[in-house]
């Protein structure tokens, strides 16, 4: 019989019941929901709304079904409503009248509220452990080829010279811009809601800052009615793990197209490749595609989330009992993505001697040509203009900036003397880009520093 059934006069629908069913997605939460009732007995005790030897039963016994359920002795009964009914259920066979008192002062619209945010709560500690060990994979494979110099790029065309280790800790400052993301769900999902009841408060003298204490929440929810209908904290992880689906499935574009023939500036181990089962040469990026796929799933779920919530009236509608499928797939996914991520980074390998051939074509060089000019004295639009005019003969002549002699340079302007071979050399172009932030070994070894420091915080 139903928890609720005293209202009703029929047995409910097997097909209601197992459409109204959450166990299958919920059940995740029984360590959360058995704590969170656990510091609820705990309370009740205190506060004399049940006797302390009740409340030391209860408590006793929900410790015994933590335990059963972690050793396997007690399985998960599927065909429960909810986790937060399989757990009431199991202390009332257990302990009888005294297991029915545990739901005093309490609704499940509270209960679940409760659950849900210490689930959050914990899920974020492990995302931003997992972001932190990418970074420091990031951090690892910077300063492993902290020299190599590879071609940048705006609209997928040759742009400027920089260094490999530039273009990998740009992801690595979009993945702290995630840390501080997460860190900023935390502080607003660790609000601590149980005490709402239904929605409007309980008439017993609960002191909801004893649970808040025993649970190790920060503070406690202000307004009832909020309390039990408020998801923005879902809401807010799920679109945190959006943006770092989004910087993990630009990275995984970046690395398909550096393994494809057309580019092949890295190869990625083995063990994190697949083949194909017809062509025997093959050898597949398909982890970074999968990546790149499963971004689209997380966005999926921000925006079901998002729908889900935009309609629905105060306080607590049955609507919301989606929240958790949604974010639970998002957690999971991107947990997933950047446990597999992090490895197959650490064992990929560079390409040196491509990346540096593809840096010398293109004319990457031509802005510093430009800059060479205007520190001559030359205004840099004209320089600008002299310069892609130097560009288009060269293309016509099929000789590379480096390779125009001194003489032929000397017609251009008089401005240009032998230097000019300095000023355009590739390394050269790379270590003269000072300014704070930019390419140079010195400054990418500054970024570095810097982010090792904001990790240690």
């Amino acid at each position: 019989m139903k928890m609720w059934a005293g209202r009703f006069s029929k047995e409910e629908n097997k097909e209601v019941n197992d459409f109204n069913s959450s166990i299958r997605v919920d059940s995740r939460m029984y360590k959360e929901d058995i704590t969170g009732s656990m510091a609820h007995a705990f309370m009740l005790g205190k506060c004399g709304i049940i006797t302390s030897d009740e409340s030391d039963l209860i408590i006793k016994t929900l410790e015994e079904i933590l335990s059963d359920i972690e050793s396997g002795k007690l399985e998960i009964d599927y065909e429960a409503e909810d986790i937060h009914m399989f757990v009431e259920e199991q202390l009332t066979k257990r302990i009888g009248l005294v297991g029915k008192k545990l739901h005093t002062a309490r609704s499940r619209n509270d209960q679940v509220a409760l659950d849900f945010r210490m689930y959050t709560k914990k899920e974020i500690l492990e995302i931003k452990n997992l972001v932190k060990s990418l970074i420091k994979e990031i951090l690892f494979v910077s300063k492993q080829n902290i020299d190599l110099i590879m071609p940048g790029y705006t609209h997928l065309q040759r742009a400027q010279p920089i260094l490999l280790s530039h273009q990998l800790l740009a992801y690595a400052n979009m993945l702290i811009r995630d840390l501080e993301r997460l860190d900023d769900c935390y502080k607003r999902t660790d609000y601590m809601p149980l005490g709402a009841a239904a929605l409007a408060g309980t008439t017993h003298n609960i002191d909801r800052f004893i649970v808040k204490e025993k649970l190790g929440f920060n503070n406690v929810t202000l307004n009832s009615i909020d309390s039990v209908s408020d998801r923005d904290f879902a809401v807010e992880l799920a679109s945190a793990i959006s943006l770092i689906m989004m910087h993990l499935s630009r990275f995984s574009e970046e690395i398909i197209l550096w393994c494809s023939w057309e580019f092949k500036f890295m190869e990625l181990d083995d063990s994190y490749a697949t083949g194909s089962s017809i062509m025997p040469q093959k050898k597949n990026p398909d982890i970074t595609e999968l990546i790149r796929g499963k971004t689209g799933r997380t966005y999926g779920n921000l925006i079901a989330l998002l729908t889900m919530l935009k309609g629905i009236p105060l306080a607590y509608n049955k609507d919301m009992q989606e929240d958790k499928e949604l974010l639970f797939d998002s957690i999971d996914t991107v947990k997933e993505c950047l446990s597999i991520f992090t490895p197959m980074l650490h064992t990929a390998t560079f390409i040196k001697e491509n990346m540096y051939n593809a840096a010398k074509k293109g004319f990457i060089n031509a802005t510093d040509l430009a800059d060479y000019l205007a520190k001559k004295g030359m205004p840099f639009r004209d320089a600008y203009k002299l310069t892609g005019s130097i560009v288009l003969d060269s293309i016509k002549e099929n000789v590379t900036l480096d390779e125009i002699k001194i003489e032929k340079y000397k017609e251009y302007s008089s401005l240009i003397s032998d230097d000019v071979y300095s000023a355009i050399d590739l390394k050269n172009c790379v270590e003269k880009r000072l300014s704070f932030g930019g390419t140079s070994k010195e400054m990418v070894l500054k970024q570095i520093s810097l982010l090792e420091e904001e990790l240690g915080k």
